[in-house]
């Protein structure tokens, strides 16, 4: 006589189908009816997913559960990476920075990444400012090497103490006060520029502007990080000069 095969398969649901004695041939009429009933009432009560080879699987209630779960927490996902997209463009690929003016009384390049050499000597041919000051080594501190001469402009070179932005921000605020500046011009990268900015004005009572180089392509995978943790510091932690 033939049976058909109804039981339970661990891990993976409940299943139907084959025959158990007999061949596949014997009393096919039964043998449908069988299942057709088994099928429905199992249907009732589980919910189930019927595989394209006939059988019957009952997907288990844990496995609906972790589909929900899934469900719900990837668009949350997406929408926190796509807000920590946004906030990186607008922080620090793409700041927002005051124009600069027409004069300032000093040009300060800091130091880092990029051809900042360029942007300033720019800013200093174009007569923005009396006095371009380069951020550098300690062997070129208090010389006027650091730079190329410019007619009818002073250059001047220090070396930070300590030797951070915030270093470079309490020069500027001295430098500052001692000249009686009214504005400065910062020169650095975007990715830096809206921290060197809040750092300054925290040292300096003056206006503050900045203008920025082009950061290397290769240097924005480890600038953006290190941008990030250090404006969290500065922000959060560090908040004076």
């Amino acid at each position: 006589m033939v049976s058909p095969v109804i039981g339970p398969c661990p891990g993976r649901g409940v299943w139907w189908g084959g025959t158990r004695g007999g061949h596949a041939g014997a009393a096919p009429g039964l043998e449908s009816q069988v299942q057709d009933v088994v099928r429905e009432r199992f249907r009732q009560h589980l919910p189930a997913e019927t595989p394209d080879d006939g059988r019957v699987r009952v997907t288990p209630p844990w496995a609906h559960r972790m589909r929900r779960r899934y469900r719900r927490v990837v668009p949350i996902v997406m929408i926190l990476i796509l807000a920590f997209v946004a906030m990186t463009a607008r922080f620090f690929v793409w700041p927002s920075l005051p124009p600069l003016p027409d004069h300032a009384d000093a040009i300060v390049e800091l130091g880092g990444p990029g051809n900042r050499d360029a942007v300033a000597l720019a800013l200093a041919r174009e007569h923005r400012a009396p006095l371009v000051i380069q951020s550098t080594l300690s062997q070129d501190a208090n010389s006027d090497t650091c730079l190329p001469p410019t007619p009818d402009v002073r250059v001047g070179c220090f070396h930070a103490d300590p030797p951070t932005t915030t270093g470079e921000a309490r020069y500027i605020g001295d430098q500052g006060v001692a000249g009686n500046w009214k504005s400065v011009i910062i020169v650095t990268t975007p990715d830096h520029a809206l921290r060197a900015r809040l750092l300054v004005e925290r040292c300096f009572p003056g206006r503050v502007y900045v203008a920025t180089s082009p950061l290397p392509v290769w240097d924005w995978f480890r600038q953006i990080p290190y941008q990030w943790a250090a404006s969290a510091k500065a922000m959060l932690f560090q908040r004076d000069c």
